[in-house]
């Protein structure tokens, strides 16, 4: 088993969510939320009311979880890869089809999801939450949220919602994370091949920037659609319950608000992909050198 490739991941994971937070909570307003008229409305609203630390609203979770499932996606990877490699090819050592490398992926994603789900609800939860609620004491009404921290939401979700809260949204998450870790993994190997200089086995650091870029941006547009939904049952429990499911959910959402519902934020998703997969799979290679 390769083990190198569970701390890589990790390490690459984490420093890939500090680059593409501030994208990643303005995206999501403007997937749950329908007052924001646009991408710089939504910039400009979150700024004013909440300054910089608006932006950054229920990082420590992802940061944390999403080093584990970093960690998760591209230990599973390498190793289911090495084990189509054993099962086809009778080699490790055997170059891969393009068919491994998307099989690979698939299964890595789906994997992910069980570590992933949790912090994802959290974080949306926290990203979502804008309006204060108010608690009155005598005559006075105390302005409070509902959740006051990354701990308290998850603990406010078990005690109102039950444990399966925490995972509102992870079939419309499998949904999505399968098939892009899928189409992620295979388009990295690709761009690699194609940026690789003759007569050497990998790329300078430039072409695995690129291919790392361009690998994330290929699985967010393929992605964008479910994580429209996984965003909105996720977020669906804030206030009053709106959707009894993911087909609930696809169905009310074209709807009420057409086919491009289910395309909102995907010019961010792309911009934003493009240079936290780049710091990603940097990293990953750095650290996969670095290790013996």
């Amino acid at each position: 088993m390769h083990f190198a490739d569970f701390a890589a991941g990790s390490i690459g994971g984490a420093l890939g969510v500090f680059v593409g937070y501030p994208l990643d909570t303005v995206k999501v307003r403007l997937q749950t939320q329908r007052h924001y008229k646009g991408l710089w409305h939504c910039v400009h609203s979150i700024y004013k009311t909440e300054r910089l630390s608006g932006f950054f609203k229920g990082v420590s979770m992802p940061v944390s979880t999403v080093s584990v499932s970093s960690s998760v996606a591209f230990g599973t990877y390498r190793n289911c890869l090495q084990c189509i490699q054993q099962c086809r090819y009778g080699s490790g050592d055997a170059r891969p089809a393009h068919l491994d490398f998307f099989l690979s992926g698939l299964a890595a994603g789906s994997a992910q999801v069980v570590v992933m789900s949790p912090a994802d609800v959290v974080k949306v939860r926290l990203q979502t939450q804008t309006q204060p609620e108010y608690a009155v004491q005598g005559s006075t009404a105390n302005v409070k949220v509902k959740y006051q921290g990354p701990l308290h939401c998850m603990a406010t979700i078990v005690r109102e919602e039950g444990v399966f809260g925490l995972y509102r949204g992870a079939h419309a998450m499998m949904l999505k994370d399968g098939p892009s870790f899928a189409t992620y993994f295979l388009t990295y190997n690709i761009f690699c091949e194609w940026l690789t200089p003759a007569g050497q086995k990998q790329p300078e650091w430039s072409g695995v920037l690129l291919a790392g870029g361009c690998a994330g941006t290929c699985a967010w547009g393929l992605a964008t659609p479910m994580d429209v939904i996984k965003a909105r049952l996720q977020a669906d429990g804030l206030g009053k319950r709106r959707y009894n499911g993911v087909v609930n959910c696809i169905t009310e959402s074209a709807r009420q608000e057409g086919a491009r519902v289910f395309f909102k934020g995907l010019g961010l998703n792309c911009a934003r992909a493009f240079p936290v997969n780049m710091v990603v799979f940097a990293t990953y290679e750095m650290v996969l050198k670095l290790i013996p």
